[in-house]
C-alpha cells in the first residue's frame, strides 16, 4: 500500500439520493469513507443535509449491493460475465420483438433514472431502439399533472414554475412536506434556514394537508383538508379574488389568453358549495383569498398531495391560475422559472411534450411525452390479444412497490416470457426478471443535475467527479445501456450512430447554454469551469423571463385549455352530484430517512422508532373499537394489509396514513436490513382505476379504505 492509498483526502460533491441536491465534503482514505458532511460553501444548499446523504456510505459498502450480472436458473440465481449477458438479453428481446411485434416489449423507467445523468442521456437512445409505444415511468404514479400543465399553458413540460421563496412574502402550499423533502419539484435545500428567513422578513407560510405534518409544526397556519378535494378549496380562492376585484395580473395582462373566461366558469361555482366539499369554512376560504392576492410578493404551490389524486390536473391548473390572476407569475418573490446552465428548454434537442398520440391497448390512456400511465401497464401484461406485452425493461424502478394496485402487477410479472432489470439490488420488482444487470454505485461515477438544476430556488451549476474509480468488473449505466443498444440495433437493423459520453454531452451542454462559452456570457461556463470549482458555481437568483421563455405559439400564456375548461365543466357536475364524504380515507406520507423503496436497507436509516405503522385519529380508532398499537387489517378494493396501528391527534379524523416505499416481505428479495424492517405496501391498496381524468396520472391519496381488528 503506498503512501497516497493511505492518505486522507477531501471530495466534494452533490448528494443525487433525493431532489435536494445537497453539497456534500466526504473525508476519505483509499476506499474507506471517514466521515459526510455538509458543504458549507456550496451556493444552494448553504450547509444543509439530512441524514440520507450520511447513508451514501452504506450503499457503497452494502454487500447486498449486486456488482455483477446475475441470472436466475433452475437451481437459483448465478453470476454471469458482461458479454455474456448483453448477449442474452439481446438475444431474448429481439426474439420477441420478431414474433410479435416491438409493443410486445414494455419498459419502465423509476424515479432514480433522473437523480444519474447518465441515465437520462443514453437511457432514451437504448429504449428507442426497441420502438415500442408500451413505455411507462414513474411520471404517472408522481408529476404528470405538473408537466402536462406545463406543456399546454408554457409550452413545454419542464416550465414548471417554482416558488421564490427567497424573495417570497406568502408562501401557500398544499399537499407538501418540505420539511421531510426538501423540496419536491421545487429543489429547496436547507428549507428550515430559508423558511425562517421568510418569516423574520414578516412573511407567512400557509399550509394546507389531511397531517399535521413536520411542514405543518413550523407554519404560520395549518389547515385540515379533506384528501381528494384541493381543487374545490383553489376554486374558492379564484371566485372570491374575482368577485371581489382583487385580482391584478399586472404585466401578464399582454400576454395572456383565456384568463377571463377560465375566470368566468370558476366563478359560476357556488362558494357554500365549495366549501362543504373541502371542509374549510367560507370565512377562511376568503381571508386566505384576500391576503394572498395583498401580499407583496405571494407564490402557491402544490406536490404531490395534490398531483396523486382524482383532480390532480385541475388542482395544478387552478395552482397556476391564483398565481397568474395575482400577477405573481414571472415576478420575484412570486413563482419564477428556472434558467438552469444546461437548458433543456432553449435547447436544440429539446422535446417540449406530447399529448395523446396514442393510447393503451386495454383502457385507452392517453399517452404524455411518449409514455403510457403505469396504472396500464399490469392488464397490458395480464391481457391477450395482438399487441400483448410479453417482456418489460426496467431501469432503476420497483413499480411492484411504487405503482397502484401492487399485488396485481406483482402477478403479472410473473407471466412475462422474458425480463431484464437494470439495478444493483434484487427486490420486490427485479426478482421476476431473468437477468439483473447491475450499474455502478453513485460514489463511483460521475454526476451533474440535468433536472433538478431545472427545478432549484437558485440558479446554480455543480459537477460531481466520481470518488472511487469504477472497477473493472464494473460498468456505469449508460455502458450498459449502450452495449445492449449496439447488440439490439444490429440484430433489428436499426441504424445507429456515435454518441458523445455523458460528461460531453454536459460539457455541450453547459457551452452552448445561457451562461456558455458560446453566448459569450462573463460566466464563460463549460465542463472545464466546473470542474475548477469542486462547491458549484452560483448563477444568481431567479429572473423574469417571460413572455420570451414561453415555448407556446405567438409566446401566450395559455390560461384556458380546452381540456381543463371540460374538467372545471366535469367537477362542476361532480359538486352537484357529490355525496356526504363517509368512511375512511387513505392517504401516503414521507419521512425524511427515506425515498421511495430503495432507502430501506441502511441501518442509519432505519433504526430508531417505526416509521412504517398506520396513522389514524383517536376518534377514529375508539369508533371503532381499537387499541393504539394493535394489529389491524386496512382494507381497499383491490387488498388487504395487516399493520400496527399508531393513535395520532396529527391526522384529521376520517383520514388515515401509510407510508410509501415499504412492503418489503415478498420472498426471493435479498436485502437483509429492509426485510428486517418490512412494514407493508400502500400501494397493495391503491387502485389502478382510481386515476386523474385528465391525464392518467394513478391517485394514490384519498383511496377508499375500511380499518378493522385484524
Amino acid at each position: 500500500m503506498t503512501d497516497h492509498d493511505t492518505a486522507e483526502r477531501i471530495h466534494h460533491r452533490a448528494c443525487n439520493l433525493c431532489e435536494a441536491i445537497c453539497g456534500l465534503e466526504i473525508r476519505v482514505t483509499g476506499e474507506q469513507i471517514l466521515s459526510i458532511r455538509p458543504d458549507e460553501a456550496d451556493p444552494l444548499s448553504q450547509g444543509h443535509i439530512c441524514p440520507k446523504a450520511v447513508a451514501l456510505k452504506d450503499l457503497f459498502d452494502d454487500p447486498d449491493r449486486l456488482r455483477k450480472p446475475i441470472r436466475r436458473t433452475a437451481d437459483g440465481w448465478v453470476e454471469m460475465e458482461w458479454d455474456a449477458a448483453f448477449d442474452l438479453v439481446a438475444e431474448r428481446l429481439c426474439g420477441i420483438v420478431e414474433q410479435h411485434g416491438p409493443d410486445a416489449v414494455a419498459n419502465y423507467l423509476g424515479n432514480p433514472t433522473v437523480h444519474n445523468y447518465g441515465g437520462l442521456t443514453h437511457g432514451p437512445r437504448f429504449l428507442s431502439t426497441i420502438k415500442t409505444r408500451n413505455r411507462f415511468s414513474a411520471t404517472s404514479v408522481d408529476q404528470l399533472p405538473h408537466q402536462l400543465l406545463a406543456y399546454w399553458m408554457y409550452g413545454h413540460q419542464l416550465m414548471v414554475p417554482i416558488a421564490d421563496i427567497d424573495r417570497c412574502d406568502y408562501l401557500l402550499v398544499l399537499g407538501a412536506n418540505p420539511m421531510a423533502s426538501n423540496g419536491s419539484l421545487m429543489t429547496v435545500p436547507a428549507f428550515p434556514k430559508r423558511l425562517k428567513a421568510l418569516q423574520a422578513r414578516g412573511g407567512r407560510m400557509v399550509l394546507l394537508d389531511p397531517r399535521r405534518t413536520e411542514t405543518a409544526e413550523v407554519a404560520d397556519e395549518h389547515l385540515f383538508i379533506r384528501p381528494g378535494t384541493d381543487a374545490a378549496f383553489l376554486a374558492g380562492l379564484l371566485k372570491v379574488i374575482d368577485n371581489e376585484n382583487l385580482g391584478d395580473p399586472g404585466r401578464l395582462a399582454g400576454f395572456e389568453d383565456g384568463l377571463e373566461v377560465a375566470l368566468a366558469d370558476i366563478g359560476a361555482l357556488k362558494l357554500d358549495q365549495l366549501a362543504a366539499h373541502c371542509g374549510i369554512p367560507v370565512a377562511t376560504i376568503e381571508r386566505i383569498a384576500r391576503e394572498f392576492a395583498a401580499a407583496p410578493r405571494a407564490a402557491a404551490y402544490g406536490r404531490m398531495g395534490v398531483s396523486t389524486q382524482a383532480r390532480g390536473t385541475l388542482c395544478q391548473w387552478l395552482i397556476q391560475l391564483l398565481n397568474i390572476a395575482t400577477g405573481n407569475l414571472d415576478r420575484e418573490g412570486g413563482a419564477m422559472f428556472t434558467r438552469p446552465a444546461v437548458d433543456l428548454i432553449d435547447n436544440p434537442t429539446s422535446k417540449p411534450g406530447s399529448f395523446g398520440r396514442w393510447k393503451s391497448r386495454v383502457r385507452g390512456l392517453p399517452e404524455f411525452g411518449g409514455e403510457l400511465p403505469v396504472a396500464a401497464l399490469a392488464e397490458e401484461i395480464l391481457t391477450e390479444g395482438e399487441g400483448q406485452v410479453r417482456a418489460l425493461i426496467t431501469v432503476a424502478g420497483n413499480p411492484v412497490l411504487s405503482t397502484p394496485n401492487g399485488t396485481q402487477l406483482d402477478r403479472a410479472l410473473d407471466s412475462l416470457d422474458f425480463m431484464v432489470s437494470i439495478d444493483f439490488y434484487l427486490n420486490e420488482t427485479t426478482r421476476h426478471a431473468d437477468v439483473i444487470l447491475p450499474p455502478t454505485c453513485t460514489l463511483e461515477h460521475d454526476h451533474y443535475d440535468l433536472i433538478f438544476h431545472a427545478f432549484a430556488v437558485r440558479n446554480t451549476a455543480r459537477y460531481s467527479a466520481p470518488l472511487f474509480e469504477r472497477p473493472a468488473h464494473a460498468r456505469h449505466d449508460w455502458e450498459i445501456f449502450e452495449a445492449l443498444g449496439a447488440r439490439i440495433a444490429a440484430r433489428l437493423g436499426v441504424k445507429r450512430s456515435p454518441h458523445p459520453r455523458p460528461d460531453q454531452v454536459i460539457d455541450m451542454g453547459l457551452q452552448i447554454g445561457p451562461y456558455g462559452t458560446m453566448r459569450k456570457h462573463p460566466q464563460a461556463l463549460s465542463l472545464a469551469v466546473l470542474k475548477a470549482a469542486p462547491h458549484g458555481v452560483d448563477l444568481g437568483a431567479l429572473e423574469p423571463c417571460l413572455p420570451a421563455r414561453l415555448q407556446t405559439p405567438g409566446k401566450f400564456l395559455l390560461c384556458a385549455p380546452p381540456e381543463m375548461m371540460a374538467e372545471l365543466a366535469a367537477f362542476a357536475r361532480h359538486l352537484d352530484a357529490a355525496p356526504e364524504a363517509a368512511g375512511l380515507s387513505l392517504i401516503g406520507r414521507r419521512d425524511v430517512r427515506s425515498n421511495n423503496s430503495w432507502m430501506h436497507n441502511a441501518q442509519r436509516l432505519v433504526k430508531g422508532p417505526v416509521r412504517n405503522r398506520l396513522l389514524m385519529h383517536p376518534d377514529d380508532l375508539a369508533a371503532r373499537g381499537l387499541a393504539d398499537g394493535a394489529t389491524v387489517r386496512v382494507a381497499s378494493r383491490v387488498g388487504a394489509v395487516q399493520v400496527e396501528v399508531e393513535a395520532s391527534a396529527a391526522m384529521m379524523p376520517g383520514v388515515v396514513s401509510l407510508p410509501h416505499g415499504w412492503g418489503h416481505d415478498r420472498a426471493g428479495i435479498r436485502m437483509a436490513i429492509a426485510e428486517a424492517h418490512a412494514g407493508v405496501s400502500p400501494n397493495d391498496l391503491t387502485d389502478e382505476l382510481l386515476l386523474d381524468p385528465v391525464s392518467g396520472n394513478a391517485a394514490l391519496n384519498g383511496v377508499p379504505v375500511t380499518v378493522a381488528a385484524a
